[in-house]
């Protein structure tokens, strides 16, 4: 490698991959300290900006590009941009993975909050006005809400019956009522407060 430029002379590149090709593990060394940083700074990390996550893309990109390295075909062009290649698609994989865990744990936090709720004491006695004030906000918000949803909610979080019954109630199957009841809080959340 050039050290004033960064570039690796073609022909000394081409005789590296000759002997990745054959198997020479020391090669693959070459190639990940030629190429290693240039792809985590241009290819992985904007795409997918978790330094972690980016880290294990990394070494994924090496591991996949060892084991399919008779896929690869030599020409003109430098090992790089094949290497770029698979690191990009790899970081588009997790980066997907990633969001859908997000939008997971987001739904989980979502029942928790809903699961706590259900199960907490009735208020003091002297919290009566400040419930009743409350109450009044959550049928307004409820009124906002397509009946539904309103219905699945105030059976299930108001009137605090369980899935069950309140399944029974709306003449719908339980698996149905959770969807309901799952739509109806995403719903809530986006007018609460009124």
């Amino acid at each position: 490698m050039d050290p004033s430029t960064g570039l690796v002379d073609p022909q000394t590149e081409q005789e590296v991959v000759a002997r990745l090709m054959r198997g020479d593990r020391a090669a693959a060394g070459l190639i990940f300290a030629w190429y290693s940083d240039r792809l985590y700074r241009q290819a992985i990390l904007p795409r997918l900006p978790n330094v972690e996550l980016a880290e294990d893309v990394l070494k994924d990109t090496f591991r996949l590009a060892l084991e399919r390295i008779e896929t690869y075909q030599p020409s003109d062009r430098s090992i790089f941009f094949w290497l770029r290649r698979i690191a990009i698609n790899r970081a588009m994989d997790v980066h997907r993975a990633q969001a859908r865990r997000d939008r997971l744990a987001d739904d989980d936090r979502q029942d928790l909050t809903i699961e706590r709720t259900m199960g907490q004491p009735p208020p003091a006695p002297d919290r009566a006005p400040e419930q009743a004030e409350t109450r009044a906000l959550v049928e307004k918000a409820l009124g906002l809400l397509n009946p539904r949803y309103a219905e699945a909610l105030r059976l299930r979080l108001l009137d605090d019956l369980d899935r069950e019954e309140c399944a029974e109630r709306m003449e719908v199957k339980v698996g149905n009522f959770d969807v309901i009841l799952h739509r109806a809080c995403k719903a809530f959340r986006n007018v609460w407060p009124p």
